[in-house]
C-alpha cells in the first residue's frame, strides 16, 4: 500500500502544470488572424494571413472557422466556402468540389480541395442546363459507371446551384 501512494505521488508531481486541453475556440483578440491557403494539386489558388474568418462545408456540417480555433482535420462534401478579410477587403467565395481542411494550433488553416473556383465563375443557367442532362443520364439506361458518375455530378450540381441562391 505504502508503495502505491509513493508512485501515485510521483505521477502527481511529474504532470505537468497545465495541460494542452481544448474543447472549443479561445476568444480572439482584435489582432488574432488565421493564415489560410486554399491549394488544388496543382497550384495554390489564394493565401492570406489576414483572415477573420472562414466557413467551410464539413461533411458533418457548415462549419465557421476563427483565429484558435480547435485543431482538427475536416473532410469537405461539395460546397460553398467563404473567406471573410480583415477591414474592407470584404469576403470572397469560392465552390469546392470536396477536399479537406486543416487547422492547426498557430491559427493556421489549409484547405485543400480537388476543384474550387471563385463562384462568380459560374452562370444559374448553365447550372440549371448541366443538372437536367446529368438527370436524364442517371434515370438512364445506361452503364453502370455513367450513371454512378451522374450521381456524383447531380451531387455537386445541387450543391452548386443552392450556393448561388
Amino acid at each position: 500500500m505504502n508503495t502505491l501512494r509513493a508512485v501515485s505521488r510521483l505521477a502527481i508531481r511529474a504532470r505537468p502544470a497545465r495541460s494542452f486541453v481544448r474543447t472549443y475556440a479561445d476568444a480572439a483578440g482584435p489582432a488574432d488572424k488565421i493564415r489560410l491557403s486554399l491549394t488544388l494539386p496543382h497550384q495554390t489558388i489564394y493565401k492570406a494571413s489576414d483572415v477573420v474568418q472562414v466557413n467551410i462545408p464539413a461533411e458533418s456540417g457548415d462549419m465557421g472557422i476563427l483565429a484558435n480555433h480547435v485543431p482538427s482535420i475536416e473532410q469537405l462534401r461539395p460546397g460553398l466556402m467563404e473567406i471573410i478579410e480583415e477591414g474592407a477587403g470584404g469576403s470572397k467565395q469560392f465552390f469546392l468540389s470536396g477536399g479537406f481542411a486543416v487547422v492547426q494550433p498557430d491559427s493556421q488553416l489549409s484547405v485543400n480541395a480537388v476543384e474550387a473556383y471563385p463562384i462568380e465563375d459560374f452562370s444559374a443557367e448553365a447550372i440549371r442546363a448541366q443538372l437536367a442532362e446529368a438527370n436524364k443520364v442517371a434515370s438512364g439506361s445506361g452503364s453502370e459507371q455513367d450513371i454512378a458518375e451522374a450521381k456524383i455530378e447531380i451531387e455537386v450540381l445541387e450543391a452548386l446551384q443552392a450556393a448561388m441562391k
